[in-house]
């Protein structure tokens, strides 16, 4: 059973997922102290989503002076889909509350100052392991494909009493809801999920295959402003199974970070296109990457010298067969925890001189760190046997092993997390022309 279950766990870190949470009974809407809804909010953090905060609504505008960390408490799943058994999914621990304020509508806010509304918002300390919604989906072969749990197994307590806001503005005002700390509540409404939500969906067609795809077009996208692109390519698990939907997006942190400057380091506006191939094989899902990207530069305002592809696991492929086919499509490369080029592969990407960053954890367990210095050694080649020197070559290709003590969570297959936690890296990538 144990080698099952790390078997599992170690084939769904290839994958490495759009939340919605089922609704909960009637019987648990309008619960016991006063409380009319609870819903969920989700964040993409480096190693994928997890509830951050969590709306309670109450009948009318709450007292936020009446208000503190301990008013609440929040239970949260144990389970990580990389290291636990499905079976730990209802199995909850104590979240911890960071911050608790009102606000007008069941979102967090920046400021995380109350703003006069029926909802409180109950922050939650986002480095705990704990309140991840990614969960294993259809799992057909070794291979596992992962999913957002629709269910999602948050409960609340409210601890002490709530009041409304004072008539008079003075006091604490009527109570609201009393202290119940023996009822918990389950969620009651679709999960608030932060930037997923604002992906649009797509699907191209061509030859007979269908080939979904998430995109997020700027805020203020003006079609006569032309904008660098981002092509997301995921993992394996991370492939359209007939079940998970927009599971790329969520699963894990290089969709989402793209339009964050905290994450990028940089206040430009990005394109973000994130296909999720049916992984019918090779070179097909390469051929109709390419029709994709070539149709989507030409709908959207995209800035055809900036177009980028970033990878995790699996997309390495992708990225080796479109670079190959198409080095004029393609600006620049961003490879981590990836597959190894072929020697054609190689040839081809340097004769069309198009920048590559490769990244791996020198203790994969999934796939070997022979793999990515095989990688750099035929690039290396190929950019030898056209006469480049050692500065040209350095400028075309960069190359990062992590150790264990790189990872904030100890999945050494996924070389994304301190890939993406350096922001250098990803500069470098938005700099190429």
């Amino acid at each position: 059973m144990r080698l099952r279950r790390t078997l599992i766990a170690s084939a769904a870190a290839l994958a490495l997922g759009l939340s919605g949470t089922a609704y909960a009974a009637a019987s648990d809407r309008g619960g016991a102290g006063g409380i009319t809804s609870i819903t969920p909010i989700t964040t993409v953090y480096t190693y994928g989503q997890k509830v951050s905060a969590v709306a309670v609504e109450y009948p009318t505008t709450v007292n936020p002076r009446t208000l503190d960390n301990s008013t609440f408490s929040v239970s949260d799943t144990k389970y990580n889909f990389r290291f636990n058994p499905i079976d730990d999914l209802p199995k909850l621990a104590e979240r911890k509350v960071t911050h608790t304020y009102t606000n007008s509508a069941p979102t967090t806010r920046s400021d995380r100052r109350s703003a006069p509304g029926r909802y409180v918002i109950v922050e939650l300390d986002p480095d705990e392991n704990l309140g991840w919604t990614v969960i294993l989906s259809k799992c057909p072969t070794f291979l596992c494909h992962v999913k957002v749990n629709e269910d999602l197994p948050t409960q609340v307590v409210q601890r002490k009493d709530v009041h409304a806001q004072p008539g008079n503005g003075q006091g604490k005002g009527p109570v609201l809801a009393k202290a119940a700390p023996k009822t918990s509540h389950r969620v009651t409404e679709k999960a608030v999920n932060l930037l997923v939500d604002d992906f649009e969906y797509g699907s191209y067609l061509s030859g007979g295959m269908v080939l979904p795809y998430h995109y997020h077009l700027p805020k203020n996208y003006q079609p006569g402003k032309k904008y660098p692109l981002m092509v997301v390519l995921p993992g394996h698990g991370m492939g359209w199974d007939g079940d998970n939907l927009g599971v790329q997006i969520a699963a894990d942190i290089p969709a989402t970070a793209w339009l964050q400057s905290s994450w990028t380091g940089s206040t430009e506006d990005v394109i973000v296109l994130a296909p999720q191939n049916q992984r019918v094989g090779l070179p097909a899902e390469g051929d109709l990457l390419i029709r994709l990207v070539e149709q989507f530069v030409k709908d959207y305002s995209v800035d055809t010298g900036r177009v980028y592809a970033t990878t995790v696991s699996y997309g390495s492929r992708l990225l080796w067969e479109a670079f190959a086919k198409r080095p004029d499509l393609f600006t620049a490369g961003l490879v981590t925890g990836g597959f190894q080029v072929s020697a054609s592969q190689a040839t081809a990407i340097a004769a069309g001189e198009v920048p590559l960053w490769i990244t791996h954890g020198v203790n994969d367990h999934l796939l070997n760190i022979s793999l990515a210095r095989n990688s750099q050694a035929a690039l290396r080649s190929a950019y030898e046997a056209r006469g480049k020197s050692p500065e040209q070559i350095a400028e075309l290709l960069r190359y990062t092993e992590y150790g264990n003590e790189a990872f904030s969570l100890p999945d050494y297959h996924a070389a994304y997390g301190p890939t993406y936690e350096d922001s250098s890296i990803l500069q470098w990538l938005l700099a190429q022309r």
